[in-house]
């Protein structure tokens, strides 16, 4: 059964709003050498996040298969973003939405959600944090017929960024003359870095793909062992996902969160690039990648996945001790240009 005629014309729609988001050539000093950062402004989709992608591919996805229809309730498991965007997509096409979250999440995005007409359900840490927000969700996809979009686990995921972000980061590249040596993303779902990583490695078989985690929350590196507090909303979420192949990435880096925090105020204060802390976190994942690959001039390319706007009410707001291995500190912004 395909799409009804209705749908398919909303999703059309949408499809205006979602992705070509600008690629930003941001040029800078490290540690008094020069260095480029190549990044994609993803808070220029639909509801203001990289989420926008996942969220209509996976809807249109479903209807296409009839496992969804107008009316249906959908649930999902979030730190945020993807609620955000399953809020907004659902409101417009007529799918009303159940959010579970962990209930340490910044105040902005449980108003944002609710302001899409979606409920919230808060889960604590006593109740499962993450886990119990996944539970919760499944639960309800079984007591009431839920859809259930599963974005820790769901291939459609990653087919979103390799059918989208993927493709637009070689076509912006190549539009700037420059060939990927590695892409860098926090891992939230994973999504982003396995489907991008795909499109890259087609074309360029030795571009690297890093996946990048709180230094004080190293769920990637210790394969979900060690999970502690951190502030970089939206990665780091206490396990690693399904759709996370670790044997297919390279190294995992560590972003303390003073410095990722430091670094996207000072993307704001001198670049007026108004981002959340993860945009902080791969920027800086950017300048490591480089290091790594031996190359200060590796074009390594990486997401802003949110703007600063859900985080006024965080620790964005205020300037972070520095610490000697912090990098933020020996950055110096230069100039940026941009295109889509």
């Amino acid at each position: 059964m395909t799409i009804n005629e209705k749908m398919s014309e909303k999703f059309d729609g949408l499809a205006a709003l979602i992705g070509h988001t600008p690629m930003l050539e941001i040029s800078l000093l490290y540690k008094g050498e020069p260095r480029v950062v190549y990044a994609k402004a993803e808070y220029y989709n639909y509801s203001g996040s990289i989420k926008d992608r996942v969220a209509c591919h996976i809807l249109r996805q479903a209807y296409e298969t009839s496992a969804i229809t107008e009316g249906m309730p959908i649930a999902e498991a979030t730190s945020g973003n993807t609620g955000i965007a399953f809020a907004a997509i659902g409101a417009y096409l007529g799918n009303p939405v159940t959010i579970f979250m962990p209930d340490w999440m910044s105040k902005e995005r449980i108003n944002l959600i609710e302001s899409f007409g979606a409920t919230i359900r808060l889960v604590s840490k006593a109740e499962g944090g993450f886990t119990g927000s996944i539970a919760l969700a499944d639960r309800m996809g079984e007591n009431e017929g839920a859809f259930l979009p599963h974005q820790f686990s769901n291939p459609e995921n990653c087919a979103a960024h390799y059918a989208t972000t993927g493709k637009e980061i070689l076509a912006q590249l190549a539009a700037f003359g420059k060939r990927p040596q590695g892409f860098v993303a926090g891992v939230g779902t994973g999504g982003t870095l396995m489907g991008v990583k795909d499109v890259l490695q087609e074309t360029y078989p030795n571009c690297l793909a890093f996946p990048l985690d709180p230094a004080s929350s190293p769920t990637m590196a210790t394969c979900g062992k060690v999970v502690s507090p951190h502030r970089i909303f939206g990665i780091g979420d206490e396990f690693v996902p399904a759709i996370v192949k670790l044997d297919q990435l390279d190294n995992i880096l560590l972003i303390d969160d003073c410095d990722a925090i430091n670094m996207s105020r000072k993307l704001a204060r001198v670049l007026g690039l108004g981002v959340g802390i993860s945009s902080g976190a791969n920027f800086l994942g950017v300048l490591k990648a480089q290091d790594l690959l031996g190359n200060k001039d590796a074009v390594v390319a990486t997401v802003f996945a949110d703007d600063n706007k859900k985080y006024l009410s965080t620790d964005l707001m205020y300037e972070q001790t520095v610490s000697a291995d912090h990098l933020a500190c020996d950055v110096e912004l230069i100039s940026m240009r941009a295109i889509r």
